[in-house]
């Protein structure tokens, strides 16, 4: 039983130890970093914008669905629709993922897609070499078997 216990913990240390977990995890703590940047800018930059037309706060844009709608927070009679606090969060998801694509995603792909060119260059030119190499070897082949036959011939 030892054995099987001493095997399950191997095994998880060997699960946290891949790099893929440790990838993860540095991703999760940047993520959440991220989202704070992000979140202020929203607050701070997004929100005062519309607020210019309208309220500071988007969560405050709400529509009565039945009312008598009165009040606000806990407080609160009637069905609301907070179509505010939806369209802040949309604007939280479009911003970070505008952000992720621009910042991480795309110039990330750029630099696989010019690695990606210049291994299938490097390949390629090996190819070209081991080609020559063939070719040359093929000519050292047919010249010794010439000379092989015009010896066998003059005897």
């Amino acid at each position: 039983m030892s054995e099987k216990k001493a095997s399950v913990l191997q095994g998880f240390k060997a699960f946290l130890m891949r790099g893929n977990v440790v990838d993860l995890a540095v991703a999760v703590v940047i993520g959440a970093a991220f989202t704070n940047i992000v979140n202020s800018v929203v607050k701070g930059i997004i929100n005062p914008l519309i607020g210019a037309v309208g309220t500071k706060n988007l969560d405050s844009y709400n529509s009565c669905l039945k009312g008598p709608c009165t009040g606000t927070g806990d407080s609160a009679t009637g069905v609301r629709i907070l179509w505010g606090s939806v369209l802040g969060a949309t604007l939280t998801f479009v911003i970070t993922a505008a952000v992720v694509y621009f910042l991480m995603v795309l110039p990330m792909s750029k630099y696989l897609a010019k690695a990606e060119a210049r291994r299938k260059a490097k390949e390629g030119t090996q190819e070209i070499i081991e080609v020559t190499e063939l070719q040359v070897l093929k000519e050292i082949r047919d010249a010794l078997v010439a000379q092989r036959g015009s010896g066998h011939s003059e005897r």
